[in-house]
Parts: structure tokens; sequence; C-alpha cells
């Protein structure tokens, strides 16, 4: 699918408060459980923020993810030198602060009818437009803690590793640089 019948065929909508998603199956019962069952309670708390992908024509869910705030500080890194070589080459010097802001994808899922269609590209794509040409705020990073059969996609959408530490973990924090795009 290009970008293009992407937007033909898809909407991206916000979920308001008191909205529901009442079917959805994208193989992982955790991101299904999150949309159908703990997207609303999220955003009902200000936590995070949900965003269907629907068909235009069956109003079927395709995708969803969700955002929250988040930063990366010198608290993610294992000592103050690995943290300065993080910012070094991404801030001049009067722009290096003890951390900097960022979006967290908390959640980004794709449901099984609409798989290895691109759609999990075309919204990463998405969110990196929203944060840099309809920026509402300061927001210089994308973060995720990315599963570890996801990481491949990431990888393969310019994610970076932010760090070694959790190499053995279930999940690593990856990010993207927004600067990159301008």
């Amino acid at each position: 699918m290009t970008r293009e019948e992407f937007q033909d065929r898809c909407r991206v909508r916000r979920l308001n408060i008191g909205d529901s998603v009442s079917a959805f199956d994208c193989y992982d019962e955790d991101l299904n459980d999150f949309i159908l069952n703990e997207a609303s309670l999220y955003r009902n708390a200000l936590l995070s923020v949900t965003y269907v992908v629907e068909d235009k024509i069956t109003d079927e869910v395709l995708a969803y993810f969700s955002l929250s705030n988040d930063k990366i500080s010198i608290s993610d890194f294992e000592n103050k030198t690995d943290f300065n070589r993080f910012r070094k080459h991404k801030f001049t010097n009067q722009k290096r602060l003890r951390s900097y802001p960022a979006i967290k994808i908390g959640r980004l899922a794709i449901a099984k009818s609409a798989q290895r269609q691109s759609i999990g590209t075309y919204l990463l794509e998405f969110i990196e437009d929203f944060f840099t040409v309809d920026n509402k705020s300061g927001c210089r990073f994308i973060t995720v803690d990315a599963y570890a059969d996801a990481i491949p996609f990431y990888i393969k959408n310019n994610y970076l590793f932010l760090n070694n530490d959790d190499e053995d973990n279930r999940t690593r924090v990856m990010y993207f640089d927004l600067a990159s795009l301008l």
C-alpha cells in the first residue's frame, strides 16, 4: 500500500473521553487488552492519548497508537559521561540541559487484517509530522520501549537504542531524533 492509498483508505482519529473500541485483534493479548479496556482509563486520568486508524468505508479499527509525554535525561544513562556523549553532537553548548523533551509511543498495534501493509511505518511518519509540522509544544525526540520482536521494525524506521543497559530485557528503549527531519 502506498502512502496515498493509506490516506485514501484510512483516517486517524483521536479517541475522546467516553469513546471505546469494541473489537480489535493484533495477535498480542496485552495490546488487545489496552485498546479494548484500558485506553479510556489512561485518557480519563490524563496519562496518555490514544489514536485509532479506521477504515473509511467499514469503520474497522485497523491500528492504534497511544502517546504520552516523556523525556531523555541524565538518569537514562549509566553515568554522566554516557549522557554527555549522547548529547554532544545533537546540541550546542548553550542547549546542554539535564533533560530533553520527548513524546513516548506507549502502544502501537496493527490489526491482523492490516498487517504487512506498511501501516506501522505510515503511523511513525504521522507521529513524526505531528511533532514537527504541527508541533504544539517543544519536543525533540520520540521514545519507545520496543518489544524484542518489534526492534527490527523500529531499526528499519531509523530508531536507535538509547543505551545498552537493557540489552537482555524484554523491551529496549529506543529513540528517534525529530531534528533529523528538519
